[in-house]
């Protein structure tokens, strides 16, 4: 596999920020945290509809790495989000954003993993499927899952308690 060079990475994330700022999706924001990083997005991921999530505004770092496409970015929420694939400090736990090639665990298969042809959109998208069906099979928060499970009354109050709190801080 050829690698990215720092330049090629940051001519590549100038035309993902272009084009989504040409053509907005649904779902999510995003814009550079300083003008002067492109390695460091932020994003404002919508609730979506018909999910415990609707309503909220979920704040989160997109983090790319020099060697990008390569490598994946890790996304972090800075808003607080309860659910069974976010962990505790906020970083999301999502097949798309694991390294490459086979899953030292035996949980993933390669195709599931990171892959070059990923951009910001497809990243984001599948953050919001995430929300919209949280996978408690090989969760990043254990307590979280347990609830989904287990108590999914605790656990839509502690959701919407995330929904409210990220409603004021916008």
């Amino acid at each position: 596999m050829a690698s990215a060079s720092p330049s090629q990475a940051s001519l590549l994330l100038q035309k993902q920020l272009k084009d989504l700022c040409k053509k907005p999706v649904d779902g999510f924001s995003a814009g550079l945290v300083d003008e002067s990083n492109l390695f460091e997005w932020s994003v404002t991921i919508i609730g979506p509809p018909e999910t415990l999530y609707e309503g909220g505004f979920f704040n989160a770092i997109m983090s790319f790495p020099q060697n990008y496409p390569n490598s994946p970015p890790t996304v972090k929420f800075t808003s607080e989000v309860w659910h069974p694939n976010v962990y505790s400090d906020g970083k999301v736990c999502i097949s798309i954003l694991h390294p490459p090639g086979d899953d030292p665990n035996g949980y993933e298969l390669a195709s599931e993993r990171w892959s070059p042809v990923h951009t910001v959109e497809s990243i984001m998208l599948s953050i919001i499927s995430m929300l919209s069906s949280p996978n408690d099979e090989s969760p990043a928060n254990v307590e979280a899952a347990k609830e989904w499970r287990d108590d999914r009354d605790e656990f839509k109050k502690k959701v919407s308690r995330c929904v409210r709190r990220s409603q004021e801080m916008t």
